[in-house]
């Protein structure tokens, strides 16, 4: 369906939104998201980046373990008020507190305690973002775009990650004094912080959220400026699974929760262990001065991957997430290869491919955690997906870091081969969900 400025035909609002030809309105929403994410990455490299700098060794499996279990508690809590509030003030509150702790470290940063606690708050807002951000961005997007702004906005963290990480060999070049490099790093990542939240506060909020809630005004005025559709338009609430309850969600599609929680784990945690941790594993051969290389190769090769699959995603989602973690095993293992082998150059390449594959899988299921459940509840949904990948991921760290790099290359190993494994089952038994319609993939999807 093409909507036609002026037509006096009565057309339902969702249709409208998942139909009209991406706009300039888009773009400006596209380039608000994508410097949110931007920022994200910073946010999330900020500690990797400055901990070896700052303390002890012992210390680090602590502090990245905190900082991964409040990244789960803000994604399930502030994922259930963005379903409730809405999504916009959840972006405001994480915005808040992830700057004021920004701040807040940049003076206490030299306390083991202060740093710790200050890190956990910043992934605590980062966590918050997911289910807000991910739910917002599928539901302004036309279906047929649905999957590449997903896909795009959110390859924007591996930018910031890598952006961070290259600042931070340049400083390190600049001085030796590692409270100067930490110092302006901070900076760096509070100057961000500022562009971030001016461009959220410009944000619309979720029509298909505020017509659940009964707000049909506020939403009319929102797809009309998105839209420019001058029709008579109909807000109504079409199905019940519109409705539904978390739990009665997971019950009723429980075999897509389940697969999306293996993908969800295999993809997250490695992603985190092996572009942010992995230096500071026991028995990691090249030492924890390549820490700023390995975030910034790691994010690069996850920025290319986003571009490779970009002309895929939205023709199938099935073969994309398969292709993605057979890539993300196969590549997985060479690396542990090359750590025995000890060549640092052929480990950064095969790092940089495995990112990609990384990514590939990161855009895959963000994607399908944005579509495949109902309006009420899909914010609820990914901050529970990431929260249980954030609390798995903290107890994988935590002891790994004060094991042995070979445990944790073989965890890493393991959560890509299990995932391969569930994009198989999804390949095989799954719905394919691209350029479907968000109202419409709820009704046709609702026995699978």
């Amino acid at each position: 369906m093409k909507p036609v400025k002026g037509s006096k035909e009565t057309i339902d609002y969702s249709e409208v939104l998942d139909s009209v030809k991406w706009s300039s309105v888009h773009w400006k929403l596209f380039v608000i998201f994508a410097d949110n994410y931007f920022f994200d990455g910073i946010m999330f490299a900020v500690a990797p980046l400055l901990l070896y700098l700052v303390t002890p060794s012992s210390i680090a499996p602590v502090v990245f373990a905190l900082n991964l279990l409040s990244e789960a508690i803000g994604s399930i809590v502030l994922g259930k008020l963005a379903d409730i509030y809405g999504r916009l003030k959840i972006f405001a509150f994480s915005m808040a507190l992830e700057a004021g702790s920004l701040a807040l470290l940049l003076f206490l940063y030299k306390s083991v305690i202060a740093l710790a606690i200050l890190t956990s708050l910043m992934t605590f807002g980062i966590g918050g973002e997911f289910g807000a951000a991910y739910a917002l961005v599928a539901e302004l997007s036309p279906a047929r775009h649905r999957g590449k702004a997903l896909l795009l906005i959110t390859n924007f963290w591996n930018l910031g990650s890598a952006v961070i990480a290259t600042l931070s060999i340049v400083y390190a070049k600049m001085t030796s004094n590692p409270n100067t490099q930490v110092e302006y790093l901070l900076l760096t990542a509070l100057g961000t912080a500022l562009g971030a939240g001016f461009a959220r506060l410009t944000l619309p909020e979720s029509p298909r959220w505020l017509v659940l809630k009964g707000k049909i005004n506020d939403a009319k005025k929102i797809v009309e400026k998105i839209t420019k559709y001058k029709g008579n338009l109909k807000f109504t609430i079409q199905h019940k699974e519109a409705e539904i309850s978390l739990l009665e969600a997971i019950e009723k599609y429980f075999f897509r929760f389940l697969v999306l929680i293996i993908i969800t784990l295999a993809q997250y945690i490695t992603y985190d262990i092996t572009a942010y941790y992995i230096p500071y594993a026991p028995g990691f051969v090249f030492g924890k001065k390549v820490v700023s290389y390995i975030v910034l190769y790691a994010n690069i090769g996850a920025s290319l991957g986003a571009f490779l699959i970009l002309p895929f995603i939205d023709k199938s989602r099935r073969w994309s997430a398969s292709a993605s973690f057979l890539g993300g095993t196969i590549t997985s293992i060479v690396l542990l290869i090359t750590n025995m082998v000890k060549r640092l150059n052929f480990f950064y390449l095969d790092l940089f491919a495995n990112m990609i594959f990384s990514e590939w899988a990161w855009g895959s299921l963000g994607i399908l955690q944005s579509e495949l459940f109902p309006t009420g509840v899909r914010s609820s949904v990914v901050g529970l997906l990431t929260g249980l990948q954030g609390i798995s991921g903290a107890l994988i760290v935590y002891f790994s870091l004060r094991a042995n790099v070979s445990i944790l290359f073989a965890s890493i190993i393991t959560l890509w081969f299990l995932g391969f494994f569930a994009s198989l089952a999804w390949h095989k038994r799954g719905v394919e969900s691209a350029k479907i319609g968000i109202e419409k993939l709820e009704i046709i999807t609702k026995n699978k």
